[in-house]
């Protein structure tokens, strides 16, 4: 059974840093291309970052280039997005996905078959 559980988010001042974990079970993450993706309230999930299989390579929306890093531990089945920089605009609920295989260039939500539960992230301004 496939299982992905985020964590790390919370309330953080504008300009500061977070990072969130998504530790998945049931899953070998050299297998799966892990995808972050988040959600605002009255918006659709819009994708955020991408892990290949290896690890490798890595893939960022434009509005986080620079700022967001996606990483992974495939030792420990742990991925996780380390976020700097912050602002008002990356207030949502942020989810880790994962799809068996898979690409960077995967960053549709209709890509990814597992999914977490999600992480509140606030940036007070």
């Amino acid at each position: 059974q496939v299982q992905l559980v985020e964590s790390g988010g919370g309330l953080v001042q504008a300009g500061g840093s977070l990072r969130l974990s998504c530790a998945a079970s049931g899953v070998t993450l050299r297998d799966y291309t892990m995808g972050w993706f988040r959600q605002a309230p009255g918006k659709e999930a819009e994708f955020v970052a991408v892990r290949s299989c290896s690890g490798f390579v890595t893939n960022y929306a434009d509005s986080v280039k620079g700022r967001f890093t996606v990483s992974g531990d495939n030792a420990d089945n742990t991925v996780y997005l380390q976020m700097n920089s912050l602002n008002s605009e990356d207030t949502a609920v942020y989810y880790c996905a994962a799809e068996p295989l898979g690409a960077v260039r995967n960053t549709k939500v209709s890509d990814y078959k597992y999914w977490g539960q999600g992480t509140q992230v606030t940036v007070s301004s």
